[in-house]
């Protein structure tokens, strides 16, 4: 056998050291690692790499701390609420020495080459007492701050109506907004979108609601109509601003009009225009402007009940038209002056008649009126209508014969009267030798008169200019 020479054993006794210390090395890092946790430990996303277990907890108590719940609102406005408003606390629950033990320290040397992740509950402690207090001091929770929502309503435009669209405002659901905060601290979420969580009030009815669009489309529909009552002088018109005035909404969310309100507007336009027997102003072919009282039978008088009927149809039909009331009675101009400018004139006094044609003066004639010493006075101070225009006449009563009669207050009316001589035509003749009330003309003025109006045409016929009412007259009938 051979022996081993002297710089081998040196050798073999360097090696064997080496390996010894190797060993104690070995041991002692193992040894060192049943207390500390493994070089590329990660636990909740925490570098534990050679921390204790203390030193553990510690890290995950500041991790805690860390922690920030940030409230999205709306807006694009945040909010925070931290672990330190919180007195947020880790519970310990010896999660951290359980995997302490799981731990084989022996086997830090492969761990140089592999990370171990680790995810464990790290159970937290607060008052949840605090959590009202703490949404208290939120910006979203002070008054001057909440806008409650509205819901969309339906406006009023120049040209119709439209739908104002809701607001949403930034009203949040107090106990629903906690529930979910101490959900989200509960689970370890850092973020709450509020307005995606759907935990802001809302309003009642949107823009799209069918029903609102609906009332929309129905209004404008009703309120479409533009009838105007053309008075040349004067309109009255019936559009979007007045019919939205006669609007009623049932009960079954549909609008109707009030039909007694249309009948007001109309008896309205009916005081404001309606001229039949009512007084009014005159001026005389002197230039002197009379008033003639109540009396008569010229003028205006609407039918009222049918017109307002005929606008209610008119509006539901979405009428766009000028019209004219429907009338009882007719006047020959609409405007305020209704006598227009075709018509005849008489004057007791003067015993004169002027006939006018679209405001000229074609007749300038001398008259004999009613008898006044035996009470035959020609009916005055008022405007008649003529009722009839008839050529060739024969008065049975008198047994005489005209060619030209027009009629204008039962058997009072103008006509030629052949036994007249043209001296008779004086003024004072008809306050001892008048006619039994009608108005007794020169054949050639009759004529012309005759010729120039027509039935409807207003006939003014007064006492003087200066004083309006005659003597009452006791008969009317007369030639």
């Amino acid at each position: 056998m051979k022996t081993l020479t002297k710089s081998k054993k040196i050798l073999l006794g360097v090696l064997l050291g080496i390996v010894l210390i190797m060993i104690g090395v070995y041991l002692g890092v193992s040894f060192f690692f049943q207390s500390h946790f493994l070089s590329g430990t990660t636990i909740n996303g925490i570098d534990c790499s050679r921390m204790t277990v203390e030193q553990v907890k510690e890290a995950i108590q500041d991790r805690v701390m860390e922690y920030n719940l940030t409230l999205k609102e709306r807006g694009e406005n945040t909010e925070t609420i931290t672990a330190e408003q919180l007195a947020l606390t880790y519970v310990d629950d010896q999660g951290v020495e359980k995997l302490m033990e799981d731990q084989n320290g022996f086997m830090w040397l492969f761990s140089l080459a592999s990370d171990k992740n680790f995810e464990m509950a790290a159970n937290t402690t607060y008052d949840k007492e605090i959590i009202d207090g703490l949404l208290d001091n939120l910006d979203a929770f002070q008054g001057e701050n909440i806008k409650p929502p509205t819901d969309a309503t339906i406006q009023e435009t120049d040209t119709g109506y439209t739908i104002q669209a809701e607001d949403q405002g930034n009203t949040l659901k107090r106990e629903e907004v906690k529930a979910a905060v101490i959900d989200a601290i509960d689970t370890g979420k850092t973020e709450l979108d509020l307005e995606g969580l759907e935990l802001y009030e809302k309003p009642a009815i949107l823009s799209s609601d069918e029903g609102l669009i609906a009332e929309v489309e129905h209004l404008n529909t009703l309120t479409s109509a533009n009838i105007v009552y053309d008075f040349v002088d004067r309109q009255y018109t019936v559009d979007r601003s007045v019919i939205k005035g006669w609007m009623v909404k049932g009960e079954d969310g549909k609008y109707t009009m009030d039909e007694a309100k249309v009948a007001e507007w109309v008896k309205q336009m009916a005081v404001e225009t309606d001229t039949f027997g009512l007084a009014r102003e005159f001026k005389t072919t002197s230039g002197k402007t009379i008033t003639l009282p109540y009396g008569g039978d010229y003028g205006w008088y609407m039918n009222k009940d049918q017109t307002t009927q005929a606008l209610i149809e008119g509006v539901n039909a979405g009428t766009q038209e000028v019209r004219e009331p429907v009338y009882v009675y007719s006047g020959m101009d609409r405007s305020k002056n209704d006598i227009g400018g075709t018509y005849v004139e008489i004057s007791i006094t003067a015993q004169k008649m002027w006939c006018y044609k679209d405001g000229k003066l074609v007749v300038e004639t001398p008259v004999i009126t009613g008898n006044h010493s035996t009470g035959y006075d020609t009916p005055s101070g008022h405007v008649w209508a003529i009722d009839a225009k008839k050529r060739d006449a024969h008065f049975k009563r008198y047994n005489s014969d005209v060619t030209f009669w027009l009629p204008f207050n039962g058997d009072v009316g103008i006509h030629d009267a052949s036994w007249r001589a043209p001296a008779d035509y004086v003024p004072s003749l008809y306050t001892t030798n008048g006619s039994h009330g009608c108005i007794n003309t020169p054949y050639d003025a009759a004529e012309k008169i005759f010729n120039t109006v027509g039935i409807g045409h207003p006939v003014i016929v007064y006492y003087s200019t200066d004083q309006v009412v005659g003597p009452a007259p006791t008969q009317q009938n007369s030639i």
